[in-house]
């Protein structure tokens, strides 16, 4: 009896999917660790460069088709399948060849510019990169729409868990430069990719069954959801560009930021998961015109999980320079200051999130959309103003500090300045990550009044029924009465 329970757990979907999801988050969080404590601290910054902006580009080349296909193929019969598969493949191949042409222009264009940049490893490897992984990209694509979760479990835990491996026995026996961790990082993507291949996991098979119409269909329905979820990938990685095209901050700033935004990416794990358990109930309510149902569900999620974050995030501005050791080490101990930073914007984060699952969840994604393109502006303005306008300031404070101490003492105001600066202007980075939150929250908020008359006060109230409707508090309250 309990074989059969515990089998049909394992292969129930919503735990395969939150398996999936929780398994390559720790796969990645320890992945990230070893390498901070594997690589020094430019070559951690090339190659958080390297991850995040193939990541940007794997959002623009697969972002257009991934809901897409994943919304028609459940409804779609089997000649549909295999003309909905193969557009999804060719279109995919074609986006890729564009953007790796894109790349290869680029470094032939500007090879000195490129090779004093912290760019460098990005621009090397992704051509390869981008051709290795795309099958094992589409594979994703196409088992989500299957609802394979099994199989894209095996195929990331490969991927990710595989590499982690690698970087375990690398930190305790080999310590290989950062090239031999990238060579084996591309082998590990390519082995991922046959695999996918060769059990036409990818749809690869259907790829001459691609018609004008699958094309267009798939397209028209993309071209709306990659807006935003291209404006959602910058809001996180457009701090990571500027700070590395910064001359004056470069790879070194890009390792530092890393860490205090990396921890801040823990926090997100379980939010994540609120946000998909509420998306469908509420778009069930409002369906179903249910309005005071879709507003209740809001108030309930963001007071209740803002409520969880809170002593959770007091916690973690107290114990900031402890939680930045244990990731980072004693050379990154300095960005407790940044992280302590993102732990304000941590508790602004429920009311945001929910704030665009919400507009989502009424048939108001062009809303959702011009959310994020106000959060992205404010961001990569406030970003760059922060980082080449600091440049000035610094050089400002040099000068002062020349004619107050004197040359005798270069050395010492030339160490200064470059530590109190590349600090302050990080610091001035995470405060900008609140102000383009807040700015996304107003925004929003705008929106969901006017089209659903949300109140505020009431997210207080909704987090006090979150806890007084969950199980246990029910359980506690049947002994007593």
């Amino acid at each position: 009896m309990k074989k059969n329970v515990i089998s049909k757990i394992l292969k129930n979907n919503n735990f395969l999917s939150l398996a999936n999801n929780g398994l390559i988050a720790v796969f990645g969080f320890f992945g990230f660790l070893l390498l901070v404590r594997s690589l020094n601290t430019n070559d951690f910054g090339k190659w958080v460069l390297l991850i995040t902006t193939a990541n940007f580009l794997d959002m623009l080349r697969f972002g257009i088709t991934r809901t897409a296909i994943v919304r028609f193929l459940a409804g779609a019969n089997e000649k549909e399948v295999k003309h909905l598969t193969g557009s999804n493949y060719l279109i995919n191949i074609v986006s890729t060849f564009i953007l790796v042409a894109i790349v290869v222009a680029s470094s032939l264009l500007f090879p000195n510019q490129i090779k004093q940049s912290g760019f460098s490893l990005f621009f090397q490897w992704f051509p390869i990169l981008g051709f290795i992984t795309l099958p094992f990209n589409n594979a994703q694509s196409v088992l989500q729409a299957q609802m394979k979760f099994d199989r894209i479990l095996l195929l990331r835990s490969i991927n990710v868990g595989g590499f982690m491996l690698f970087l375990l026995i690398n930190y305790f026996f080999f310590r290989f430069h950062l090239e031999i961790i990238v060579y084996v990082y591309l082998i590990i993507n390519f082995l991922t990719s046959i695999i996918a291949s060769l059990y036409n996991w990818d749809g690869i098979k259907f790829i001459f069954k691609a018609t004008k119409q699958a094309n267009k269909q798939i397209l028209n329905f993309g071209k709306y959801t990659t807006g935003t979820l291209i404006g959602s990938n910058l809001l996180k990685s457009a701090d990571t560009f500027i700070i590395g095209l910064s001359p004056f901050l470069g790879t070194a700033g890009v390792a530092l930021y890393s860490i205090p935004l990396k921890l801040t990416e823990i926090i997100e794990i379980p939010l994540r998961s609120f946000a998909m358990t509420a998306l469908p109930g509420m778009s069930k309510a409002s369906v179903e015109n249910n309005t005071a149902k879709v507003k209740q569900i809001f108030y309930t999620n963001t007071g209740g999980i803002t409520l969880i974050l809170i002593p959770i995030m007091i916690l973690s501005f107290i114990f900031a320079k402890d939680l930045v050791y244990i990731l980072g080490g004693k050379d990154y101990e300095s960005t407790a200051s940044i992280f302590r930073i993102f732990c304000l914007y941590g508790i602004l984060l429920p009311l945001d999130r929910f704030i665009g699952v919400t507009l989502d969840s009424i048939n108001l994604p062009k809303f959702n959309f011009y959310k994020v393109i106000f959060m992205t502006a404010s961001n990569i303005i406030g970003d760059a103003l922060i980082v080449f306008g600091f440049l000035y300031v610094s050089l400002t404070f040099s000068i002062f500090s020349l004619l107050s101490f004197g040359y005798t003492n270069l050395h010492f105001i030339a160490i200064v300045s470059r530590k109190f600066s590349i600090y302050t202007v990080l610091e001035g980075v995470a405060w900008v990550t609140i102000f383009f939150t807040s700015v996304g929250i107003l925004v929003g908020y705008h929106y969901l009044r006017n089209n659903l008359d949300i109140h505020l006060r009431k997210i207080f109230t909704g987090g006090i029924e979150f806890f007084t409707q969950s199980s246990f508090f029910k359980k506690q309250k049947d002994k007593i009465n």
